[in-house]
């Protein structure tokens, strides 16, 4: 069911309440299970695919980062206990095929494939952590309900509709405020290699907060900084610094009108030491856990002041389940209907419904509501609505969506 409607909000740069919007970096202990949870998933499709041309069931949705625990100190430290990472979840792992006029039954190296993801993602994550001696890895990984893999096995040819594996739904919006552009922007620039290699002290777990008072935007940011670069706190509040400097410059760039202020490291007590130091460059190593899905929503952000989801969608399969594929495509949706507008539609925001067992093609409701500019006929903003939606639920839209997820191409967390 297709419904579209002009929303009955103000566009939220209008918005008479504060604004306020997070992203928990590459580095958070949150983000890290996202990231291994997803990746895990991908790898699984992979091989199902090159061994036998087709995707399996399978979700992989469940981690957890279990701190350790750590004495940093300026210059180095100790690490006294490694962390824990485990991967939880179900995937088929024995395949009966056929050669000739006999079945052979194949085994699927799920455990394998889960911790070598593991160890690739976090080494990819992490400059300063030990895989060897800070970290122990582990898998709880076993085969799916019979249920859903049924409903899974009816899905899985391109030339098939796949079928939705539960009754879920996903919701997405466009384009991005001001202050979510900061809070995505400012996270990617702090992680990013270019500005690791010039502020070696900084650390892989960054959490940005941003807040909008009307003009006024406040920028929190908590940076894991890394002790063995840092010999003392005057050193360390340098670091710190260079962080904040290259925030304001970020915001001076792109959302210039706004009056920006930022803070880094707010809890720190200077005078007793008291600093946000790490070894590895992550709060986990000291106690701070970690879970899929407790971070980021599949558009890169934490936002209240929006409509959202708590569907944890990394790790889920891209074949089948709603809970991640209607999460991406109802933001995917609504960019291209926003893009299409030209100008002429401010906001566009989708909900979409799924019921298990249903085509998702056809959600159970699609609602789509748009903010039209100023002295826009709402007619002709809801055709582009339309259009859009319809093309982008089609069956060879969501099988380029499945192949861009297998593939890493898109944003899920």
């Amino acid at each position: 069911m297709l419904k579209i409607t002009r929303a009955d909000f103000l566009p939220i740069e209008k918005s008479r309440f504060p604004e306020i919007c997070e992203r928990k970096g590459i580095g958070h202990p949150d983000s890290v299970c996202d990231a291994v949870a997803d990746a895990c998933s991908r790898a699984l499709c992979v091989y199902y695919l090159e061994h036998f041309d087709r995707v399996y069931h399978h979700n992989v949705d469940k981690a957890a980062l279990v701190g350790g625990v750590a004495k940093p100190e300026f210059g180095g430290g100790t690490i006294i206990q490694p962390q824990y990472f485990l991967i939880v979840g179900r995937a088929i792992h024995q395949i009966l095929t056929e050669c000739g006029t006999e079945h052979k039954l194949e085994y699927v190296p799920v455990a394998t494939i889960c911790l070598d993801t593991q160890r690739q993602v976090l080494a990819k994550i992490f400059r300063n952590l030990d895989l060897a001696r800070d970290i122990q890895f582990d898998y709880a990984v076993r085969p799916g309900s019979i249920d859903l893999t049924g409903v899974f096995d009816e899905s899985h040819h391109s030339e098939e509709i796949p079928l939705s594996n539960d009754t879920s739904f996903g919701v997405g919006y466009a384009p991005y405020s001001d202050v979510e552009k900061i809070t995505l922007e400012a996270e990617y620039l702090i992680n990013s290699p270019s500005f690791k290699d010039k502020c070696k002290g900084s650390g892989e777990d960054v959490k940005v907060m941003v807040e909008r008072n009307d003009n006024k935007v406040g920028i929190t940011v908590a940076a894991a900084m890394v002790s063995k670069y840092i010999n003392d706190v005057d050193e360390y509040i340098n670091y710190t610094n260079q962080i904040k400097d290259a925030v304001l410059d970020l915001a001076a760039k792109i959302i210039p009108e706004r009056e920006v202020t930022c803070q880094v490291n707010v809890a720190d007590i200077l005078e007793k030491e008291l600093l946000f130091l790490t070894i590895t460059g992550t709060s986990a190593e000291a106690g701070d856990d970690g879970g899929v899905g407790r971070g980021n929503r599949s558009n890169g952000l934490i936002t209240p002041c929006r409509t959202m989801s708590l569907e944890a969608v990394c790790g889920k399969n891209p074949i089948n389940h709603v809970g991640k594929i209607y999460n991406i495509l109802g933001t995917e949706i609504a960019r291209e209907i926003h893009k299409r507008g030209e100008g002429d539609i401010l906001e566009a925001h989708v909900k979409l419904l799924s019921q298990i067992g249903r085509p998702i093609t056809d959600p159970w409701v699609n609602s789509i509501e748009l903010i039209p500019a100023e002295n826009v006929n709402f007619a002709s903003i809801e055709k582009i609505a339309k259009e859009v939606s319809d093309d982008m639920l089609s069956k060879e839209s969501l099988i380029d969506l499945r192949k861009r997820l297998i593939a890493g191409k898109i944003q899920v967390f």
